[in-house]
């Protein structure tokens, strides 16, 4: 599951007439990298929540036949291959969020088509790179492990921990953390630790009913962290300390950053986009 609904006001004026999910990493929306996380975690059912002005991102993950017939008229066949692959990679799924009332809120709109199975949401801003093993299965392996929600987790410095959910909890092998408590934004003195929530779960159907049941908070959102606190009552939950590098794509130098790091992982242009960076002295 995808929430893409929101209204990506910190990076208007450009996401003014499109999603920001659509705003490109070299020459891919941001959303694809993550639906491809997903595919290579082994999953090919997905469900993204959108809101208004969302159609291109339905446009995308659809068949595109006029500019196929174009291309393979062209004979550009490299080109065209990349356009079927991005039809091709899963089943994609999509439900309106009439209203941006929190990401709790957004999970609960997919309920009917989740139904009553375990699922995985990721909340696109994360793009997790440079791991062979993707993210969302590192965190797979452990539901089946233990059969009980899973949260992406990692360090994050203490000035900045006030803008995540941060876990209270004991490691217990390796990169796995069983989880006592989750706390929402906590302010820097009171934060139980520096593990902070990243945007990656696993999540059982019997959330659905927690969050509907869920009172909006004084924004008049849905919170999903106050939902997994009553889910954590029901038995344990774990955190995953996750391999990869994460970059925050919601936020503008942490999308400079990105588009950065992944121009100069292309075969194609990193040799003369690393010697235009060196030739910048700065």
């Amino acid at each position: 599951m995808f929430p893409a609904a929101g209204l990506g006001t910190r990076f208007l004026p450009a996401t003014k007439a499109q999603p920001k999910e659509m705003l490109p990493l070299v020459d891919k929306p941001t959303i694809q990298y993550v639906v491809e996380e997903a595919v290579a975690s082994g999953l090919s059912e997905i469900v993204i929540v959108t809101g208004r002005n969302k159609r291109a991102i339905e446009d995308h993950f659809d068949a595109a036949f006029e500019l196929e017939y174009y291309l393979n008229d062209r004979g550009k066949t490299e080109e065209l291959a990349q356009i079927k692959t991005i039809s091709d990679l899963a089943s994609v799924s999509y439900v309106r969020q009439k209203e941006p009332l929190g990401l709790g809120h957004a999970i609960l709109c997919a309920r009917s088509l989740v139904g009553d199975e375990p699922f995985g949401v990721f909340l696109g801003d994360d793009i997790i790179g440079q791991t062979p093993v993707p993210c969302m299965r590192q965190l797979l392996d452990v539901y089946e492990r233990y059969g009980r929600p899973v949260v992406a987790i990692m360090r994050v410095p203490k000035d900045q921990i006030h803008q995540y959910g941060v876990i209270a909890g004991r490691n217990i092998g390796g990169n796995v953390w069983e989880i006592d408590d989750l706390v929402e934004k906590p302010k820097r003195e009171e934060a139980p630790s520096d593990l902070a929530i990243i945007g990656r779960y696993v999540l059982p159907p019997e959330i659905f009913p927690l969050l509907a049941a869920t009172a909006a908070d004084s924004r008049g959102e849905i919170q999903l962290t106050d939902a997994l606190r009553a889910l954590k009552r029901s038995g344990p939950m774990y955190g995953v300390a996750f391999e990869g590098k994460r970059f925050d794509t919601g936020d503008k130098l942490g999308f400079l950053k990105a588009t950065v790091e992944f121009a100069l992982e292309r075969p194609d242009l990193s040799e003369a986009f690393r010697t235009y960076l060196k030739s910048l002295k700065l």
